[in-house]
């Protein structure tokens, strides 16, 4: 997939380095391979992955932090919204952006 923008992700591991590893991990997992429908994604994820209105969630890190994004199937893309903690992500204020 189209990963845009992968800024986000290294200006979070930046500021949380805990999480480099796993967020370098996922960003190659989904930019080499493509997913035709949510069925595939969450086949691939299994638990890590969740839909939450128009947007999907990624657990990364066993819990450390949550991607946020927005996928286009048919065009190939992935829009990373946010990238939070996972008590910013409790919080839930990412729900209204």
């Amino acid at each position: 997939m189209h990963v845009i923008s992968r800024k986000k992700l290294k200006d979070f591991w930046e500021a949380h380095p805990d999480c480099e590893h796993a967020l370098r991990a996922w960003f190659k997992i989904i930019r080499t391979t493509r997913y035709a429908m949510w069925a595939d994604l969450k086949r691939a994820f299994g638990a890590r992955v969740d839909k939450v209105d128009d947007r999907i969630v990624f657990d990364i890190g066993g819990n450390k932090c949550r991607v946020i994004t927005i996928i286009h199937f048919s065009r190939g893309k992935l829009y990373v919204r946010d990238v939070l903690t996972h008590p910013q992500y409790d919080r839930e204020g990412w729900k209204h952006g």
